[in-house]
């Protein structure tokens, strides 16, 4: 059989992602599915939105790796359209009332606005000037109103004076591409949906990082704008447009704007606001018993550190975006190349890039130096997958290899508006092609984007399309959504609480003075003290002295404790980055903290969301078994399953061999050859020679399942060679077989399929397709004969755990071909923004009536380690919920191998048809439950699986308490057949009604909505690239490693946290609180004890370092009993270490050692205390003498809880008691000879030579610590 020479389209993309995780989802309704899919419901209701969460501007299940459909057949390749061929009734690829078929399991929800924010707020596409002729609709100005809703803060209100102010300074809501909805309103909704309105308008809350402080006004938003047009070698027509320049910034400051951005949003910070109230309170005369520096020096040194830090990451950043914007390449000057930088490239341009060059912007292929316009990209830097791509342009420009030639080309480009979707783009190019001007569809297979780089290609041309901030690149650039954890909320709460003690004591004081005044005033003359009369000046009086007594208690908020935890945080992040017990060195991957912020939340972990495939399995597929015409094959079969003779007929499992036998000569060798043929043909596999290996081919798979399709149809004789632009070339036998790819219908999360539409070698047009059991089950003919011992087979591969897949074929009658093709072109050249619903209500057309040839099972095999860490965790009092995409039997059997589930659990089984049935189910096993009184010893059988039919039904709002309930009641849950979005919505459902910590764990980009929602996010870095790892709070190479990260990592990082706040505010409180038992004795003045610049040096030098000692380096339990004792990890999830009771020991232990201290002090030096020359110790001596013994108390306290001693800690505890033995007696002798600090005149001396103060630091301390001791601590 001699192919056919090519003559229609082909697609060679291989970055259809045919996730198989995601394609065996189930249809539902039999065919007659809900008018909503997963993308219109992201567009309506916006779910899953977070201000700064990253988000494509396309459905979610695009962005994991679906693509649109490459170009089709040209239409000079097709004979002209006949008539309407469906005679005797409606023509239905002429019909306009067509209804997309949809088999999304979250389809026609009306909940998901509960889980996330408003929509969007910007036009809709009859507000763009291209849809209204150039003209502003209805004639209003053509720019974007925004009056936001967030009522936060005071520059958050937008409404009347302050509104219209922050206009005038460029305040306003900025545009951000992130802040859609996953589907865009502008270049990727649907407009033709049915039954979708105009967007929904969003006011968006002020935005720091684009807080231009008058220096620039945000632009309208360009993706909601129409197409753009690009003339091809026009440069001033492309000018006139005033595209994006090519010119990238990624600093957050520049000169003019760093002090107000830095001020601003360090002033944000609560802490930092009442640091500055009482700075300000210290500057005023007469009010202050402090020094005026006391505490704005520290607020200054904490701020200088955190704007070295920010000058210092913003100058790398300035580095880099210098480094790339002045980077060299070629551009089209005349008929020849000349070199320039990259920030001198403008839309419209056309470059000439060399291999291993990135691409300076976004590009649309023109033409390669490899045959048929072919060139191959690595995407690492975009979506962490390093699996070279192929791209290939299309046939009209690939001949033009010229720079003469290039420069002659005319026409334009009508491209989509810049949007964040890496994997689509739609296009079209209007030139003179075949005797005619012809509009030619432009695909993601020609665009080329910035951030990606040129491999194994000598050179490629191409024009720019999309510059600078307007890439889909930057478009990505967006910072990760801000997690605030449950340690900080708590923190807040109980800073307000000792802020609350410090009114009450500024109350007591001032009460004081005002009854000391009236009273003992006269007896008191000394103090000049004045008798208010009247109510102002007793008001006078209450504020003035108010303000005296909080500037004298205020250090009770250490100013040190936030920058301490940023620093602890820092380091604890780093000490789990360099565990080598989590560097796989199979991939030299380490462990990789990403957000510092959350350690210790790692410590409460009570849930965990885990996908299944590639984070308990391996992601590395191998073809086991299939089923062809009703017969089991297998590549190794168990002595008890050999296939036998039974009554005549043939049960068992054949191996390979008897395959290849019966594809000769048996009643199923048409079926076999078809079978095998998709598998070689329906894919987007790129066939790589390895030359050193002798010719031996390499295939570049998108996704390891794909890959593993391809290597079992070579495994069984039929090898995968060749991919050109049009076709495909197999090897059958020796015999080379050309198979014209005439169009391709994509894989995507909603459809679950893949088509490809070939012309065999035997002139036929046949429809190949693959995709999930209930997909192409319902769209089988009546007749098939094998479908239920197909159905039989499909059940025990899924037992066996493994990944299954359909096969089905039809053969296409040649007019009905070109009927559809009309349809098929029309909708490839759309460029409206609904391309990819156009295409796939054309497959719809012609998927239906298949032949059912077979299935495939594929083996994932779990990761190692896997059963024994989920078992440890379920012994920690964490429970494990298992998110998938597989059939429930699969899930089940991976439950059941990961020890997850065990078979004497009782498995509750939701797999509903409808909403009534599930809400039955549900409520028959909750009411079943709770009427037996089940204890714990009960519920600890119990698991809930429940699929992806049922979960859109449970995640109703009538639904989802009843839904929760049984689920929390388990010890496992498996939701199987979930979406992407179905994965992020029961996290958020969890989140939403338990106060429990949430952990999701994922490895691929459709995991990445789920990641993000949780309380922390751990990212697998695998087979499926790094989009889920660069996501992720926290990324690990295997999800065993999970097991030290929580139990240890976690562990050790809360307890830690939690002892460096306690331990903070307790050294604070027994200093000042001195302060305050003494104004009971200098009858509420206001004096103070200790000397101003000594008093500001407590909290940055001389007890700074031990709460970094404990915070980094103290182990509360070793990692060894941690491991083994799994239950020790329940003290954090009860937050022992944290409680509200905790933090009330410490203070009331603070309060108890300072009163302790004052009282005893005070006795020992009662009337300063005479000397042996006759003079008196003076209040300096006595107050430097309490000082140095309040410090050595507090580091001795610091010695009593650290449970591990190293070097660090010596170095801390008692060399911070060093380092105040060295300072004192220097700075009280240099001090007052410079005129500075003239209270330690002659206190030196004094204080060293006295014996007394030597009894004092120690017998105090040793008096404090006593009861702490016995007690071993708080």
């Amino acid at each position: 059989m001699a192919g056919r020479t090519p003559g229609a389209s082909s697609s060679n993309r291989d970055d259809l992602l045919l996730d198989l995780n995601d394609y065996d989802q189930p249809a539902y309704h039999g065919g007659s599915r809900p008018t909503m899919n997963d993308e219109d419901m992201l567009r309506a209701y916006n779910a899953d939105h977070d201000d700064t969460q990253p988000r494509p501007s396309v459905s979610y299940d695009d962005f994991v790796g679906s693509s649109p459909a490459p170009s089709g057949v040209s239409m000079r390749d097709l004979p002209a359209r006949p008539g309407n061929f469906n005679r005797g009734g409606s023509d239905p690829y002429n019909n306009n009332d067509i209804t997309r078929t949809n088999t999304s399991q979250t389809s026609g929800l009306g909940n998901y606005d509960r889980y996330g924010d408003d929509g969007d707020g910007y036009p809709d596409d009859t507000d763009s000037m291209y849809y209204n002729g150039g003209q502003p609709a209805g004639g209003r100005p053509g720019q974007r109103t925004s009056k936001p809703l967030n009522r936060n803060s005071v520059l958050g209100m937008g409404g009347g004076l302050v509104g219209k102010a922050k206009t005038m300074l460029g305040m306003a809501p900025a545009y951000s591409e992130m802040d859609l909805p996953l589907t865009e309103p502008g270049a990727q909704a649907r407009a033709d949906d049915p039954g979708l309105g105009a967007p929904k308008k969003e006011h968006k809350a002020f935005d720091l990082d684009n807080f231009k402080f008058g220096f620039g006004r945000g632009k309208a938003d360009p993706s909601t704008l129409g197409p753009r047009l690009i003339y091809l070698n026009n440069p001033p027509a492309n000018s006139a447009n005033k595209f994006s320049s090519n010119h990238v910034s990624t600093a957050k400051y520049n000169v003019a704007t760093f002090l107000p951005k830095f001020l601003f949003e360090q002033f944000s910070k609560y802490a930092n606001l009442f640091f500055l109230f009482t700075a300000g309170l210290q500057q005023i005369p007469n009010i202050s018993p402090t020094n005026q520096y006391t505490t704005i020096g520290p607020l200054i040194v904490v701020l200088c550190v955190s704007a070295i830090k920010e000058l210092v990451e913003d100058y790398r950043r300035k580095s880099a975006d210098k480094q790339l914007n002045y980077s060299k390449t070629k551009v089209l000057r005349g008929s020849s190349f000349q070199d320039t930088t990259w920030v001198n490239v403008a839309v419209g341009d056309v470059l000439r890039i060399e291999s291993e060059e990135s691409f300076p912007a976004d590009l649309v292929l023109l033409a390669s130096s490899e045959p048929e316009g072919l060139c191959y990209i690595e995407t690492a830097n975009l979506d962490g997958e390093t699996n070279l791509k192929i791209k290939q342009a299309i046939p009209e420009t690939s001949e033009i290899v010229s720079p003469t030639e290039l420069s002659r080309l005319g026409g334009k480009l009508k491209s989509e508006q810049p949007n964040s979707s890496l994997y689509t783009y739609e296009a079209t190019l209007t030139m003179q092609a075949g005797g005619g001007e012809k509009e030619l569809p432009l695909q993601p297979d020609q665009l080329l984007l910035r951030g990606a780089t040129l491999r194994n290609t000598p050179w490629v041309y191409g024009i720019v399309v999309f510059t600078g901030h307007e890439t889909k690149l930057m478009r990505n650039a967006t910072a990760a959504p801000i997690k605030r954890t449950a340690v900080e909320r708590q923190l807040n709460l109980q800073i307000l609480m000792l802020i609350s003690i410090l009114l009450i004591l500024s109350v007591l004081g001032t009460v004081g003075d005002i009854i000391s005044r009236q009273r003992f005033s006269e007896k008191l003359q000394y103090l000049q003290l004045e008798i208010p009369s009247g109510i102002a000046a007793n008001a006078k009086t209450f504020f003035f002295d108010m303000f005296t007594f909080w500037v004298l208690f205020s250090a009770l908020v250490p100013i040190s404790l936030f920058v301490t935890i940023e620093i602890v945080k820092y380091y604890q992040a780093m000490l789990i980055s360099d565990d080598l017990d989590m560097y796989y060195d199979v991939n030299d991957t380490p462990a990789v903290c990403r957000t510092s912020s959350l350690v210790e939340e790692l410590g409460q972990v009570e849930y965990i969301f885990s996908d299944k495939t590639g984070t308990l399995t391996c992601n590395q597929m191998e073809f086991k078994q299939c089923s062809i015409g009703g017969i089991q094959y297998a590549t190794e079969v168990p002595e008890d399953r050999r296939a036998t003779t039974q009554d005549g007929m043939e049960v068992g499992i054949h191996d390979f061999t008897r395959l290849k036998e019966n594809l000769k000569a048996h009643e199923s060798s048409n079926a076999i050859h078809h079978f095998l043929a998709l598998l070689a043909t329906c894919h987007t596999v790129i066939p790589e020679r390895l030359e050193e290996k002798g010719g031996k081919i390499r295939y570049q798979a998108a996704s390891p399942d794909e890959g593993a399709l391809v290597e079992g149809a070579v495994l069984m004789g039929y090898e995968f060679t060749a991919r050109k632009p049009r076709s495909v070339q197999i090897v059958v036998d020796n015999q080379e077989l050309e198979y014209e790819l005439l169009a391709v219908c994509e894989f995507n999360s909603t459809r679950k399929r893949m088509s490809a539409i070939v012309r065999c070698p035997d002139g036929k047009v046949r429809c190949y397709c693959k995709g999930a059991d209930t997909v192409i089950l319902e769209r089988l003919s009546p007749d098939n004969p094998h479908t239920d011992v197909t159905l039989q087979h499909l059940e025990e591969y899924a037992t066996e755990g493994l990944r299954t897949l359909c096969l089905a074929m039809r053969e296409i009658p040649e007019q009905e071909f070109q009927e559809w093709w009309q349809v098929y072109d029309k909708a490839q050249t759309t460029v409206s923004g609904n391309r990819g619903d156009e295409l796939d209500k054309a497959a719809e057309l012609l998927e239906r009536d298949f032949y059912l040839l077979g299935a495939t099972a594929i083996e994932d095999r779990l990761q190692d380690g896997v059963p024994e860490t989920i078992h440890t965790l379920q012994e920690a009092g964490i429970k494990v919920w298992v998110l998938t995409g597989d059939r429930q039997e699969t899930a089940i059997n991976i439950g059941m191998s990961c020890k997850l589930i065990s078979e004497d659990m009782t498995l509750m089984i939701v797999n509903e048809v409808d909403a009534p049935s599930t809400r039955d189910n549900l409520r028959k096993k909750l009411d079943a439950i709770r009427s037996q009184g089940a204890g714990q010893l009960e519920l600890e059988t119990l698991a809930l699986v429940i699929d992806g039919r049922s979960l859109t039904y449970a995640l109703e709002r009538d639904l989802e308490k009843d839904f929760l309930d049984l689920a929390v009641m388990c010890k496992a849950v498996i939701c199987c057949r979930v979406s992407p979005l179905q994965k992020a919505l029961v996290v958020k459902l969890v989140k939403k009604h338990l106060k429990a910590i949430l952990l999701a764990i994922g490895d691929g980009a459709n995991d990445v909505s789920m990641i993000q929602a949780a309380h922390i996010g751990v990212g697998i870095s695998g087979m499926e690239g790094l989009q889920a790892a660069r996501s992720a709070d926290v990324s690990i190479a295997q999800f065993r490693y999970l097991r030290k990260l929580l139990l240890v990592h976690g562990a050790w990082s809360y307890q830690r946290i939690s002892k460096v706040i306690l331990y903070s505010f307790y050294k604070n409180i027994v200093l000042y609180m001195t302060q305050f038992w003494y104004v009971f004795q200098n009858v509420f003045s206001g004096e103070v004890i200790y000397e101003s610049w000594t008093l500001s040096f407590y909290n940055v030098i001389f007890a700074v370092l031990p709460p970094f000692a404990m915070g980094i380096f103290d182990q509360f339990i070793s990692a060894r009993l941690l491991d083994r004792y799994p239950q020790l990890y329940q003290l954090g999830q009860k937050g022992v270490f944290f409680k509200m009771h905790s933090f009330a020991a410490w203070v009331l232990n603070g309060f108890y050692h300072s009163l302790i201290l004052y009282v005893a002090a005070e006795a020992i030096w009662w009337r300063d205390l005479p000397q042996s020359d006759g003079r008196i110790a003076g209040h300096w001596v006595w107050g430097t003498a309490l000082y140095t013994a309040v410090l050595v108390t507090v580091l001795g306290k610091a010695a009593l809880v650290t449970n591990t001693w190293t070097k660090y800690h010596v170095m801390a505890i008692p060399g911070s008691l060093l380092i105040w033995m060295v300072f004192i007696p220097v700075y009280g002798t240099v001090m007052p000879l410079a005129k500075i600090s003239m209270e330690f005149e002659g206190v030196i001396p004094r204080l060293f030579t006295s014996p007394v103060f030597w009894l004092q630091i120690v017998a105090l301390p040793v008096l404090c610590l006593t009861r702490d001791f016995a007690w071993n601590g708080c």
